[in-house]
């Protein structure tokens, strides 16, 4: 679903928003009045009469408060008001919530994105395991995901433990830790690292060749 589809269902009021908006309101950087306020402009629909006092009285706030608050949700980018010629032909305030479902129909697509790559990661892990993850095992993955480490970092951590024979999570935060402390947050960067390591192996294994080749008895081999 685009955010479209959602602004409209969001505008015609066939979806029930509130719930949703009171566990997330703070992420918003909403106040606890404002809240409210936009709720109560939410149930009364996207062009609503500017009309202050009528606002105060209904929702038993105090004039002075319903001003600053529209002045604070304007600012916020929540509302907007505007004037327009009703069907009199007569210009008046309206108060428009387009910006409000604009930034509720992002937020769900976030979430909605976010659980996506949160169900992917888990099946990979699963997969790779051979076996169901357990309840302990999804909250370390989950604070994986809210430590912004992204799916593909801790899938490249997932195939490093996998490799070294360990189907074990405390492993693989291990990895994904020591990276860090390096810098390594992205698939190409832990890409780059195993090639520099490769690299430093294969050249301590050359040395080490070329030492047992001078420390032979030639003399002794010849006899």
């Amino acid at each position: 679903m685009n955010n479209l589809k959602l602004t409209n269902l969001f505008k015609d009021g066939l979806m029930v928003v509130p719930i949703y908006l009171l566990k997330n309101y703070k992420n918003m950087q909403l106040e606890l009045n404002e809240f409210i306020f936009l709720m109560y402009l939410y149930h009364k629909g996207n062009n609503t009469i500017f009309n202050p006092s009528a606002f105060a009285k209904e929702i038993n706030m105090d004039l002075e408060e319903v001003m600053d608050i529209i002045s604070r949700l304007s600012d916020k980018k929540y509302i907007n008001v505007e004037v327009e010629k009703n069907d009199h032909g007569l210009m008046e305030e309206i108060i428009k919530l387009d910006d409000f479902y604009n930034k509720i129909s992002l937020m769900l697509l976030d979430d909605i994105n976010k659980d996506e790559v949160d169900s992917s990661i888990f099946e990979i892990i699963e997969k790779e395991f051979g076996r169901t993850l357990s309840p302990i095992e999804y909250e370390i993955i989950k604070t994986w995901l809210d430590n912004n480490y992204n799916e593909d970092l801790i899938k490249e951590a997932v195939k490093e433990a996998t490799f070294n024979g360990v189907s074990n999570l405390r492993y693989i935060d291990k990895i994904l830790y020591e990276w860090s402390k390096k810098g390594i947050n992205t698939k190409e960067a832990v890409l780059e690292h195993k090639k520099q390591r490769n690299a430093k192996m294969e050249e301590k294994e050359n040395k080490k060749i070329d030492l047992e080749i001078m420390d032979w008895n030639w003399f002794e081999d010849e006899e």
